[in-house]
C-alpha cells in the first residue's frame, strides 16, 4: 500500500472513532403524567378547594406541561371525608384534605392540621418546615399509610362557628348537637356537647333541618358562601380549638417514589406556594364578608372566660391521657409542645405587645 493511501484510510478510521466516542449524550425527555387529586371540599369552595387546583395548575406549568394533575371535589371520586383512604390505598395519587378528619385512625394526624390551643398559621408553618415538624410526622404516622404529606393551604385563625341561639356560657353548651370534627369536638364533648362530624356539602341541610344546633366551618368568606346565616345568627369567635387549620397534599408513596426527582420540586414548590396564597386570600377577604354579614342581621358574639379556661383545661387532660398510653404521641407531642412554648413566648414579648396597642384601636364600625 502506498503511504498516501495508508494515511488516508488511518484519517477515515480515526475521524469515525472520534465520531463514536465522542457523539453527544442524549438526555431522555421526562415522561409524561397524568395523575388523579381527590379533595375534601365542594367546589363552590373556591378558596379552599383552590388550594388544589393552585397544586394542579403550578405543578404543570413548573414541568412544561408534562405532569398533569386532574382535581376532584368532595364526592366525585370518593366523599370528603375518605379522601386519606383513597390516597393511601393508591385509588388517587394524591389527596388533599384536613389530616384531623382522620384522628379516628391515629389521633397523632391532629398536629398535621390544628390543636386546641395550639398554633397559629405562621408558627404551624415554622414548626413544620423549619423545626422538623414535618418530617417527625411523614416517618412516625403517614408512614403507616403509605402517604407523602406536605403543608398545602392554610385558613387562618377560623372564627368559633354559628349557632342556632346563644351561648352565652359553660352550662349553655351541654345539650346542643354540634358539627365539630377533630380534637376541638373531642373538648366540646367534655363540656356536655353532642358532637357530630359532616363534611361540608352536609352542613347546611342538616342545621336547616334542626339535625345539628350549631356548626364551626371556617371563616366569613367560606361561611357565607354555605349560607349558614340563614338558619342560624349568632357567630362566634375565635376558633379555639382551630387557631390556625392546615390542610394537606397527600401524595401516595409508591407514586411519590417513582416521580423524577425534578417533578418532586416541582410538587414541594407548587405546595408551598399554595399554603402561602390560601392564607393571604383568607385574610384578604374574610373581612368584607363579615361586613356583608353583620348587614343581614348576624350577631357577632364572643365566647366568655369560662368556656374558655374549661376547654382549654379539657384539652390539656385529653393531651395528657394521650400521652400515657400512646407512644407516638408522646413523642411527637413533646416535640410539639417545646416548640409551641417557645413560639409563644416569643410573640407575648413581640407582636402581642403590638396587636393589642394597634388593632385595639379599630372596630367593626371599620370594615
Amino acid at each position: 500500500m502506498k503511504r498516501r493511501d495508508f494515511l488516508k484510510q488511518a484519517g477515515a478510521g480515526a475521524v469515525a472513532g472520534a465520531g463514536v466516542t465522542a457523539a453527544p449524550f442524549v438526555h431522555a425527555a421526562p415522561p409524561r403524567l397524568r395523575w388523579r387529586l381527590a379533595a375534601s371540599w365542594p367546589v363552590s369552595l373556591d378558596t379552599i378547594y383552590g388550594g388544589a387546583q393552585h397544586v394542579a395548575k403550578r405543578v404543570s406549568e413548573l414541568t412544561g406541561g408534562r405532569f398533569q394533575i386532574r382535581t376532584y371535589s368532595g364526592g366525585e371520586i370518593v366523599g370528603g371525608l375518605q379522601v386519606l383512604d383513597a390516597v393511601s390505598q393508591g385509588t388517587v395519587q394524591m389527596g388533599h384534605t384536613a389530616s384531623y378528619y382522620y384522628i379516628g385512625k391515629n389521633p397523632s394526624l391532629a398536629f398535621d392540621a390544628t390543636l386546641p390551643f395550639g398554633f397559629n398559621a405562621r408558627q404551624q408553618y415554622a414548626w413544620q418546615m423549619q423545626a422538623g415538624g414535618n418530617e417527625l410526622l411523614n416517618k412516625e404516622v403517614f408512614a403507616n399509610f403509605n402517604i407523602v404529606s406536605l403543608p398545602a393551604g392554610n385558613t387562618g385563625c377560623q372564627m368559633g362557628g354559628w349557632f342556632r341561639k346563644p351561648v352565652p356560657d359553660l352550662k349553655s353548651l351541654k345539650g346542643i348537637k354540634m358539627r365539630i370534627p377533630g380534637f376541638g369536638g373531642k373538648v366540646m364533648a367534655r363540656m356536655g356537647v353532642n358532637v357530630q362530624t359532616l363534611a361540608g356539602a352536609e352542613i347546611y341541610p342538616a342545621l336547616e333541618r334542626g339535625v345539628i344546633d350549631a356548626t364551626e366551618w371556617i371563616g366569613p368568606y367560606d361561611d357565607e358562601k354555605l349560607g349558614f346565616y340563614q338558619v342560624a345568627k349568632y357567630y362566634y369567635a375565635p376558633s379555639w380549638w382551630e387557631p390556625n387549620t392546615q390542610l394537606s397534599l397527600y401524595i401516595n408513596r409508591k407514586s411519590w417514589d417513582s416521580l423524577p426527582k425534578e417533578y418532586q420540586y416541582a410538587v414541594q414548590t407548587a405546595a408551598a406556594e399554595a399554603n402561602q396564597d390560601m392564607l393571604a386570600k383568607y385574610d384578604a377577604r374574610n373581612p368584607q364578608a363579615l361586613k356583608r354579614l353583620l348587614s343581614k342581621g348576624v350577631k357577632l358574639e364572643t365566647f366568655s372566660n369560662d368556656i374558655l379556661e374549661a376547654a382549654q383545661g379539657h384539652a390539656a387532660d385529653i393531651y395528657k391521657e394521650l400521652g400515657e398510653k400512646d407512644a407516638v404521641w408522646r413523642k411527637i407531642f413533646a416535640h410539639w409542645s417545646k416548640f409551641r412554648a417557645t413560639e409563644f413566648a416569643w410573640f407575648n414579648a413581640n407582636e402581642m405587645r403590638y396587636a393589642d396597642f394597634a388593632f385595639s384601636k379599630s372596630s367593626l364600625k371599620d370594615l
